[in-house]
């Protein structure tokens, strides 16, 4: 959708919600008038509502960029090294997991191999994935 603006300083959207706005108002003519004054109530509501929602995010946006400027200026070396550290520490978790899971992996196929060497049944019982989901199930019970 195109959001340049137009000849009347409106964009796209100013003038759908205008177009939507007009057809809503002729659509109200027509009803009656306990419905119209409850309307009209909810749009006070709304606007007071919205008002107030805009005048307490205002205050709060300029404080925080405040506090934030405040902030960068006193870390210091330390400090910004220090906000690194989330940094390293979820690499690091990353990095054990992914050595604890190789880990995993690599004593279930020991276990899958040690039951191939040591059983009597032949080779070709094992190539069966069926099998090996039984012999994995079976591990997992004996543990």
């Amino acid at each position: 959708m195109n959001t340049g603006r137009h000849e009347n300083g409106l964009n796209d959207f100013d003038q759908f919600g205008l177009l939507i706005s007009a057809r809503l108002r002729e659509a109200t003519e027509d009803l009656p008038h306990d419905i119209s004054e409850r309307l009209r109530a909810a749009r006070v509501r709304a606007v007071a509502a919205r008002r107030v929602a805009l005048v307490k995010v205002a205050p709060y946006t300029s404080a925080s960029q405040g506090t934030l400027q405040m902030g960068n200026e006193h870390l210091g070396g330390w400090g910004r090294l220090a906000a690194f550290a989330p940094l390293v520490a979820l690499v690091l978790g990353m990095v054990f997991i992914s050595i604890v899971q190789d880990d995993k992996q690599a004593n279930e196929l020991a276990e899958i191999d040690s039951a191939l060497l040591t059983d009597d049944l032949p080779p070709s019982a094992y190539a069966d994935v069926g099998f090996t989901e039984f012999l994995k199930s079976e591990i997992r019970k004996n543990q």
